[in-house]
């Protein structure tokens, strides 16, 4: 399966015949157009990302072309072409819209990192219209048809449209953050701000200053006033993330907006007064932790006016193949089936990271793709015990080897995502390209 899928706009057929034939030779899928009518027909027939377009066409002039391109298809990223390049035009181009304008005749050394890192910014920009799209959707956005599912939504949508502090509980991955969103779409908060920040993601003095904000002096670095997220979230709603591993100085203070809307600044000494809406979340049982004295009571009391337990994906098993489609959707732009053994493999594993190890589990498995359907041999040999994978006659730096091209592949070179996706730091994989002799991305 290939999903670079890109297009070629030039009436002259030699030349976008012969650019043509260079980018498939890269590995991509390339349709051609000679005309800027055929061009526009062309993106509507396929899933394109990126396209190649002569800045004079029979029809229409190629940069004002970029700007209907841009309307009908906002993450597509155009690339200008032009035997005669002007600052004027290539001013317009970038006005309009364009991913960049260059002069025909660079060599492949220019065009085909260009494409490369285009492909990777529309994939970004479709990502983020996704998660646009999601967000704006509320409760609609949230996927699955089980029971247990739909009881905690109902619970949700009585909760959103009233002024109470919500907790939500569950396991890591259960989808903490997109409930948060959806009551917050839900509530009169809706046109204002939902700010939120993982509190076991960051050390506890950067915490403070990022919920707080600080004054300018207030310590070494702190060269200018600083709205932290509480300001920022006034008149609308602040998710905090994993709360259970808050400390519990950072606890006290927040425990004092619940009570009267009052923080001060790091390096102030005047209050301010705000007004949010606080949804918390955990996977910890706090009542437990304060039993151990690691979180404030009066604090859980505060949090849990109207607490939500969302469902493990284990006790939703009618909703994974659902969430399988819908990130098979999210990460492909071409029409990818799942096998009958790959179904059966998904709905007999043991998701102990819930729906955020689906995501990453549909993610790889594309990555690892050649064709048009999902086979259970895509999936790694302990997924589980009726799945075995064809890596099995390989020895482990053959498998590594070839995992490492797939996923270098699939960002198109990109260094940075490919270290992030395969879970490792960016010299360890550099150790490792250099180790294959894989050096070319």
């Amino acid at each position: 399966m290939n999903s670079k899928t890109l297009l070629v706009i030039d009436d002259e057929k030699k030349l976008c015949d012969l650019l043509a034939r260079i980018l498939e030779l890269e590995g991509y899928t390339v349709h051609k157009a000679y005309t800027g009518k055929e061009g526009l027909a062309s993106l509507q027939q396929h899933e394109i990302s990126v396209v190649l377009c002569d800045v004079k066409l029979p029809d229409y002039s190629g940069i004002d072309l970029v700007a209907l391109i841009k309307q009908q298809k906002p993450f597509v990223q155009i690339i200008n072409l032009t035997a005669y390049g002007t600052i004027a035009d290539s001013v317009k181009a970038m006005k309009n819209g364009a991913y960049d304008y260059i002069t025909k005749g660079d060599d492949n050394d220019k065009i085909i990192p260009l494409v490369a890192n285009a492909f990777e910014a529309a994939a970004k920009n479709k990502l983020q219209q996704i998660q646009k799209q999601t967000d704006s959707k509320g409760f609609e956005a949230i996927i699955g048809q089980s029971p247990i599912l739909a009881e905690a939504i109902n619970m949700a949508r009585k909760v959103a449209p009233s002024e109470a502090n919500v907790l939500l509980l569950g396991e890591t991955g259960t989808g903490k953050e997109v409930f948060a969103k959806a009551i917050h779409q839900a509530s009169k908060h809706t046109e204002n701000t939902l700010m939120a920040i993982n509190c076991s993601a960051i050390s506890a003095d950067l915490l403070e200053s990022e919920l707080f904000g600080y004054k300018k002096g207030a310590f070494t670095g702190a060269l200018a006033d600083k709205k932290g997220l509480l300001e920022q979230a006034d008149g609308g709603t602040l998710f905090l993330d994993e709360i259970g591993d808050m400390p519990l100085h950072m606890q006290a203070k927040i425990l004092r907006v619940l009570e009267d809307g009052t923080f001060i600044k790091l390096g102030d000494l005047q209050t301010k007064k705000v007004s949010v809406r606080v949804i918390a979340a955990t996977h910890k049982n706090l009542l437990a932790e304060v039993e151990k004295g690691n979180f404030r009571e009066d604090l859980y009391y505060r949090l849990s006016v109207f607490t939500l337990q969302l469902p493990k994906l284990n006790d939703r098993k009618k909703d994974i193949l659902l969430l399988a489609e819908h990130f098979i959707k999210l990460f492909s732009s071409s029409v990818i089936q799942m096998s009958e053994d790959f179904k059966d493999a998904l709905l007999k594993h043991n998701w102990k990271g819930n729906i955020r190890e689906l995501k990453n589990t549909i993610e790889r498995t594309l990555i690892l793709n050649e064709a048009e359907i999902l086979h259970a041999d895509l999936l790694t040999t302990n997924f589980n015990s009726s799945t075995e994978t064809i890596t099995n006659s390989l020895n482990m730096a053959s498998v590594e080897e070839i995992h490492i091209k797939k996923v270098l592949q699939y960002t198109s070179g990109n260094k940075t995502e490919t270290a992030r996706l395969l879970g490792i730091g960016l010299a360890t994989l550099y150790r490792k390209m250099e180790q294959y002799g894989i050096l070319k991305y």
